[in-house]
């Protein structure tokens, strides 16, 4: 059903009735992310769990969004969404302060083998550098995956500059020419650190995020493997959080 003139019309975010209509009617896109996230981690992790962490941050989108400005409803849910199922799993043992170590010591292997060695560093070497074997490295690189920063972990921001910042990487629309500038910068940021990327991580990113094919149908399409598709993506995101680091931009 095409909701976006009654979303308009009828100030759906505090109509119960219609809240509950779109709630059904963007299930199954909480399901997908959540299913989709689930992939990168141990089997402990129930889908179910963020599924339900995911509904959460639907049920907010529906509560926050405004609806005079021009980017889209399920856009702005979607990021929603996304944060409240990380927000879910930073809550739990699996994102510890050990496992944030472990992440942390992870990408800083991978920094120094790209330095060293001039090239790609495989798993056996980023393993040896960490001087674990290669069941657990593979278990912190999913670790690392997840971890990966979100809106809510770009700096120190207030829930409403955490939207603006949304808005503005969505459409460019905020009302605040200061906040527009800073914004900007670092939308362009972003946009570099992943410009920088070598090519098939950045089509990786863009097949994965932008296009949301799946590792194994990027794997037809770069005619690679559906492991080597995570390798690169795991890789891909641990270079884009160095990067960005860099730029002043992650947290974690």
């Amino acid at each position: 059903m095409e909701l976006a003139k009654r979303e308009m019309e009828q100030g759906w975010n505090t109509n119960y009735a219609l809240r509950d209509e779109l709630i059904a009617e963007y299930l199954p896109y909480v399901k997908s992310i959540a299913n989709r996230m689930a992939v990168h981690l141990p089997p402990s992790v129930e889908a179910d769990d963020l599924v339900n962490a995911g509904v959460i941050g639907l049920m907010n989108a529906i509560e926050r969004y405004d609806s005079t400005r021009e980017n889209k409803f399920i856009t702005y849910a979607l990021f929603r969404i996304r944060g409240a199922i990380l927000s879910e799993l930073r809550s739990r043992d699996f994102f510890s302060r050990s496992n944030r170590s472990k992440i942390r010591e992870l990408e800083n292997a991978y920094r120094d083998l790209d330095l060293k060695l001039g090239r790609e560093a495989k798993d056996d070497e980023v393993a040896k550098e960490l001087g674990v074997g290669l069941d657990e490295f593979h278990e912190i690189r999913k670790m690392s995956t997840m971890s990966f920063v979100s809106f809510e972990e770009i700096g120190s921001f207030s829930n409403e500059e955490k939207d603006d910042l949304m808005h503005l990487l969505v459409d460019g629309d905020t009302d605040d020419p200061l906040s527009l500038a800073g914004l900007k910068e670092m939308r362009n940021s972003i946009a570099g650190a992943i410009d920088q990327l070598r090519e098939k991580e950045k089509m990786v990113i863009s097949l994965y995020y932008w296009d949301e094919l799946t590792m194994k149908e990027i794997g037809k399409v770069l005619d690679i493997t559906e492991s080597r598709v995570s390798q690169i993506h795991s890789q891909a995101l641990i270079h884009l959080k160095l990067k960005m680091r860099k730029e002043g931009l992650a947290l974690n």
